[in-house]
């Protein structure tokens, strides 16, 4: 009698075993996709964040060149100030010359309303971006624009973007040119 009752009882569990085989696979089937989505998205987001980082010192860095006089003894252009910057975005500089557009300008003070982005109908146009980076104790604005591609959808919605899959990242600094003095060719 006592076998019978945990004959029974066993039939009873293992039949209850064998209705939820697979369970735990179509469980985290249905959590995976979303999951992996999820951990893509923030380790992007991460690296959006390291190239916004580096594009604002490039920024600063290249800037200074105006700022020196460096960039006015050496006949810059706005693609050799587009080099120096790409230079100095050591891990992106590949793809530097072909994602970032300058704008270096004279401003008339630094409380004037910003000069207009070279920005018309979400696409950055180019030929609205000057180099001009002005004379001694002239007050000048470096701008740049940097398009950079997304893969997960999930930041696509949550950026500012330029076209499809685009986040666009935007440095600035603005500073008084030093008193250098101005060379003989400009």
């Amino acid at each position: 009698m006592i076998a019978r009752t945990l004959l029974a009882a066993w039939m009873r569990r293992a039949r209850r075993r064998q209705g939820r085989e697979g369970v735990a696979a179509i469980e985290f089937a249905m959590v995976a996709i979303p999951f992996l989505m999820m951990i893509f998205a923030i380790l992007e987001l991460g690296m959006v964040f390291v190239i916004d980082s580096m594009l604002e010192t490039a920024t600063t860095q290249s800037g200074r060149l105006v700022r020196t006089g460096q960039a006015d003894q050496q006949k810059f252009t706005a693609a050799r100030f587009k080099s120096e910057l790409c230079d100095r975005m050591t891990l992106f500089k590949t793809d530097c010359a072909s994602r970032a557009t300058v704008d270096v300008r004279v401003i008339p003070q630094f409380a004037a309303p910003d000069p207009p982005d070279p920005i018309t109908n979400g696409q950055i146009d180019p030929t609205k971006a000057i180099y001009d980076g002005g004379n001694p104790g002239d007050l000048v604005l470096v701008r740049v624009w940097y398009v950079h591609p997304l893969m997960t959808p999930l930041l696509n919605q949550a950026t500012s973007r330029v076209g499809a899959g685009k986040v666009l990242l935007m440095s600035a600094t603005a500073f008084r040119n030093e008193p250098w003095t101005k060379s003989a060719a400009t």
